[in-house]
């Protein structure tokens, strides 16, 4: 069984919801908490921070590479360091942000990017960790959190089966089985053609572990559609307000659209129930309104049943329509009043 503090994490339960900050905080504390306020009434049961500086995540150089240069990209252009600068959330906002999380009832973790960030979120007692879908191919991180024990969200963005199977083991083989993948298409937005969620039951059968969606696309249909699959988790980027701007605000969650996520998983995971046929006790009451055989013209004693007068019709309380051949052309047993329900024994 996985947990994240005294929460249970699997099918048994809702669908496990986070709210990831990442940058959208704006370099502003003040607004960081009211994200974390705001994904508290929406439902979040968690909110998540990426931990980490410009320096331990590239150099602030301008060559080939440190530099976007896909026109396409929300971040064309910009210099790696400098967006990173932009987005990442300072170190010392990590512990009044988890207790305003706390103080809501929320869980609060984090993406750590190297050995450093996962010393500090230790200090702090995170109680979960992402690895981030950029991150997969990096086992030595991935060991380094695996040994502290706590459960581990792995991101797949564009990890191949040998990929996330060597990630996979590597957590394993230190000693950590919480594992939890999560399908992740690592575009940003992400297109509902491209999220593949079909991968979803194959990744549990595969590994023999609790699968999730880390959801890049707009809406929650991908999510609700992933929870029908099976998901026990889903991660949405969070903000106040998309029109604020911010490095990822554009394909992110408003706090009403998250509410709503809320809503339409926890049906979706209602509604998967189990694999059962034949009359609910929900539906009992209902039986009466199948169709069966009524006589529909008075009837003298002896008369014959006919077209004329039997039909199969509503309510349900006489004989089952599949035996109107049978009672065609048999005689009635006794006077029998139009809207009389057919049964075998007013058959002479």
């Amino acid at each position: 069984m996985i947990k994240i503090g005294n929460r249970e994490i699997g099918m048994h339960v809702r669908p496990y919801l986070i709210a990831e900050m990442s940058g959208n905080h704006n370099q502003s504390l003040d607004r960081a908490l009211e994200i974390v306020t705001a994904a508290g009434r929406a439902g979040a049961d968690a909110v998540k921070l990426q931990t980490y500086t410009a320096d331990t995540m590239t150099l602030d150089v301008r060559t080939a590479g440190f530099v976007i240069d896909d026109p396409k990209s929300l971040w064309a252009g910009r210099q790696l360091y400098e967006l990173y600068q932009e987005a990442h959330t300072p170190w010392e906002w990590h512990r009044p942000i988890m207790e305003r999380a706390a103080s809501l009832g929320m869980h609060c973790f984090s993406s750590p990017f190297d050995d450093s960030a996962v010393d500090f979120l230790e200090s702090l007692d995170v109680p979960a960790y992402k690895v981030a879908s950029f991150e997969v191919v990096d086992l030595p991180l991935i060991r380094k959190i695996a040994r502290t024990g706590k459960p581990m969200l792995i991101s797949t963005g564009m990890a191949s089966l040998a990929e996330i199977d060597e990630a996979v083991r590597t957590a394993r083989d230190a000693g950590n089985s919480q594992v939890v993948l999560l399908k992740c298409t690592s575009t940003y937005p992400a297109t509902p053609e491209n999220t593949n969620i079909l991968a979803i039951p194959h990744l549990r059968q595969a590994f023999g572990c609790e699968v999730g969606l880390s959801d890049h696309t707009m809406g929650c249909g991908v999510a609700v559609g992933a929870v029908a699959l099976g998901a026990v988790l889903v991660e949405k980027h969070f903000t106040l307000c998309r029109a604020d701007g911010g490095v990822d605000s554009s394909f992110s969650l408003e706090p009403d659209e998250f509410a709503l996520l809320r809503v339409e998983t926890e049906r979706a995971w209602q509604a998967l129930g189990k694999v059962s046929y034949g009359v609910t006790e929900a539906e009992k009451k209902s039986l009466g309104f199948r169709r069966s055989l009524y006589v529909v013209e008075d009837l003298e004693a002896g008369e014959a049943f006919s077209h004329d007068n039997v039909r199969a019709i509503r309510p349900g309380y006489g004989l089952p329509p599949k035996y109107l051949d049978e009672v065609l052309g048999r005689h009635a047993k006794t006077k029998l009043a139009r809207g009389t329900a057919l049964a075998w024994e007013l058959l002479a």
